[in-house]
């Protein structure tokens, strides 16, 4: 069924078949219960304190085993909030720890795997193209130069990387 069709569809619904509809979906999909449920209760408060310490968790784990660095699980994250409508300012925010966080661990402890230095790069990108695409890289401006800055004075493998982002932004 195209957009357009829908539209028709929901155009000849009464509103009483069209509020049963809403309730049927609700009921149905869990995704449209997260969305609603978001909607009319945004707690977004909430989402950050499970997000951040999920994160912490990816690198701080509470039950003592050896820190898994997956960013699989902060990107799960941001997608979701993305989807949901969460306030840009929030998303950048958990971005932002995501890596912090990291270079945390890694200012602890010497980790030797190319792919942790590799996706923390990569998370360093999203952030910069989501502060810039959303219109608020002046208040995220210091966290984004003080990752850039740490990264080099931990002498990240890809520090290198680091330096050209910062040049072609003429920071």
């Amino acid at each position: 069924m195209s957009k357009r069709d829908l539209k028709k569809f929901v155009s000849e619904l009464t509103k009483a078949q069209l509020e049963e509809q809403v309730v049927e979906l609700y009921e149905k999909f869990k995704d449209v219960k997260v969305y609603y449920d978001f909607v009319f209760n945004p707690k977004e408060n909430d989402l950050v304190k499970e997000a951040k310490l999920k994160i912490s968790n990816e690198y701080y784990p509470i039950r003592g085993k050896k820190p898994k660095m997956r960013r699989s699980v902060a990107q799960k994250f941001i997608k979701h909030y993305i989807s949901l409508g969460v306030d840009a300012f929030i998303i950048a925010d958990i971005m932002l720890y995501n890596i912090e966080i990291a270079q945390t661990l890694s200012s602890e402890k010497q980790i030797n795997q190319e792919a942790f230095y590799k996706s923390m790069f990569n998370s360093y990108e999203q952030v910069i193209a989501f502060v810039f695409e959303k219109g608020i890289f002046y208040e995220f401006k210091s966290r984004v130069v003080a990752v850039h800055d740490e990264a080099l004075h931990q002498k990240w493998m890809n520090s290198y990387q680091f330096i050209d982002k910062m040049e072609r932004l003429n920071l």
